[in-house]
């Protein structure tokens, strides 16, 4: 008969190596099962182009748990970061660009660009940085806690909500006042509340929508503006390289949870999640092999879990209702691109360094109504001619990543809904990458001659190659009735589920708010303590 191991661990992205790792520092070994041939999920880089590499899915990372860095101690196992500065450029339909730097308190470089739109806003800037980092103070810790039960609060649940209770009175009435009211918030109000200028108010509200089926007009998408800012308080919202491509991140965290004790094999897709009386008993591979274990974490989202890995009748009908309802549909796709050499962006022609300017984030989206009107598109089935991008030169910080000379350009290109109208993705995945090199276009009007290869990748994409339901980058959707305590359903936000052994680790868990690895270090600590309560029984 099999010996039972300890704990198997479905998937290996990011969040689930972090899992491994700690549950490797505390004696055990867990077995870490992932389909496709590497190790990182999200987390990749690949040869797109004969010579030039790129991070195929997530380009950039700008919130890496400080903790989860710490105790993984990454910069060992090779992980080295880039923090561009300027952190933005945004062109303007007008020839402008607005240009954001780091620090924006400490240096007049933000209020100078800005000052070109509006010397009100320029003088307002610093304020609301110091504003939004005193309030990324108060959500910081929570990051890095579970969620209590509203409905049934345990005694821990309570000092957690004590401790945020204090934290948000340390921080005074007026910006406890602004923390209950902003969640709620269009991201549009809450930047019209501070600035007038358009290109400002539009290059923040895009933390609020980024990744999200919400609009800048939508209710709640204040609520992701602050969810992104408690792991990267700076309005800018500047990306992070990893050297190398962000498989250099997944390498760094798997060697850290290899050597902690955890057993990783790739190439390997589980079937099913077996259980027996409402008790986790093990999984069942692809090739129909069975392994028994005493727990199993699931890396991947809540709706694959629940409804393709699990058996149905393992769980009541009312709690598979509600996980039916679970949001999942993505909207965002990807544009990797190789280049013959730098764009001429017409915005930077007359600046002393165009190269470094364009280190950090591009932001296409010039005004509010320009990402509404783009997020409108989506709501019926299409995409817009004029969709709100996100690009990024990651070869300028990192130049082995292409030939010399020539460069990656990396974009996000949103609203791209899952399912379209009338069609599919197979029909008009050319056309959306022709819609974003036409709207780039715009602004650096020879990239469309500098193009040697083009890669796009769908929401469809997402799903087939990463397993993601409904090609949903954060396993599930960031609105108001799926954060916290309410993610991703009320009564199961604290890793655990229905079947006693089972437990979620992966990004459709809080925070989930990107490649953080925040939701693999909370689920470890709750799985730990359950582990040591039944040692002790």
């Amino acid at each position: 008969m099999q010996t039972p191991r300890d704990v198997v661990i479905i998937g290996a992205g990011h969040n689930a190596l972090v899992a491994a790792f700690y549950l490797g520092r505390a004696g055990l070994h867990p077995l870490v099962l992932e389909r496709r041939p590497v190790a990182g999920g999200a987390a990749a880089t690949d040869e797109f182009y004969p010579g030039f590499r790129c991070s195929t899915y997530a380009h950039a990372t700008a919130g890496l748990a400080p903790k989860v860095v710490s105790d993984l101690a990454l910069d060992r196992h090779g992980l080295e970061l880039i923090r561009p500065d300027p952190a933005v450029f945004a062109p303007t339909n007008d020839g402008r660009a607005l240009i954001l730097y780091r620090d924006p308190t400490h240096n007049g470089r933000s209020a100078q660009s800005i000052a070109q739109f509006s010397n009100r806003d320029a003088e307002r800037y610093p304020e609301f940085a110091r504003t939004l980092a005193r309030l990324a103070g108060v959500l910081r810790p929570l990051m890095l806690k579970t969620p209590p039960a509203m409905q049934a609060p345990a005694l821990g649940d309570l000092w957690t909500m004590l401790g945020a209770g204090r934290a948000m009175r340390a921080v005074g009435s007026k910006d406890m006042f602004r923390l209950l009211r902003w969640g709620p918030m269009a991201v549009a109000d809450l930047v019209a509340e501070w600035f007038e200028s358009e290109p400002l108010r539009a290059t923040i509200s895009a933390s609020g929508i980024f990744g999200a089926a919400l609009g800048p007009w939508s209710a709640g998408s204040g609520a992701l503006l602050l969810l992104r800012a408690a792991f990267d308080p700076e309005p800018a919202s500047g990306v992070c390289f990893v050297r190398g491509g962000m498989g250099k991140l997944a390498q760094a965290i798997t060697g850290a949870a290899t050597q902690a004790g955890a057993e990783i094999r790739t190439g390997v897709e589980v079937a099913g999640i077996r259980a027996r009386e409402g008790v986790v008993t093990g999984v069942t591979l692809a090739s129909g092999e069975e392994i028994a274990a005493k727990a199993v974490i699931c890396g991947v989202d809540p709706r694959r879990t629940y409804l393709i890995l699990v058996d149905p009748t393992e769980l009541q009908p009312d709690f598979l209702g509600r996980i039916r309802n679970y949001r999942s549909k993505g909207v965002l796709a990807k544009v990797n691109m190789a280049l013959d050499r730098l764009p001429s962006f017409s915005a930077v022609s007359n600046l002393s360094d165009p190269a470094r300017t364009l280190a950090g984030r591009i932001h296409i989206g010039p005004e509010i109504d320009y990402l509404e009107r783009a997020f409108d598109a989506s709501k019926y089935g299409g995409f817009s001619t004029e969709p709100y991008l996100e690009a990024v030169v990651p070869s300028l910080s990192d130049p082995e990543l292409a030939p010399a000379g020539k460069h990656v350009m990396s974009i996000y290109a949103q609203f791209a809904p899952y399912k379209l109208r009338d069609t599919d993705w197979k029909a008009q995945s050319e056309a959306l990458g022709d819609t974003v090199v036409k709207t780039l276009a715009r602004y650096a009007p020879d990239l469309p001659g500098l193009i040697l290869h083009r890669h796009v990748i769908t929401p469809a994409d997402l799903e087939q190659q990463l397993g993601m339901t409904g090609g949903h980058i954060f396993h599930g959707e960031l609105a108001l009735d799926q954060l916290f305590s309410l993610r991703p359903l009320l009564g199961w936000a604290s890793y655990r589920t229905p079947l006693r052994g089972l437990y979620l680790c992966g990004s459709g868990t809080h925070p989930g708010a990107g490649l953080t690895g925040a939701s693999g270090a909370n689920a470890a600590h709750e799985f730990l303590k359950d582990w040591k309560r039944k040692d002790r029984a």
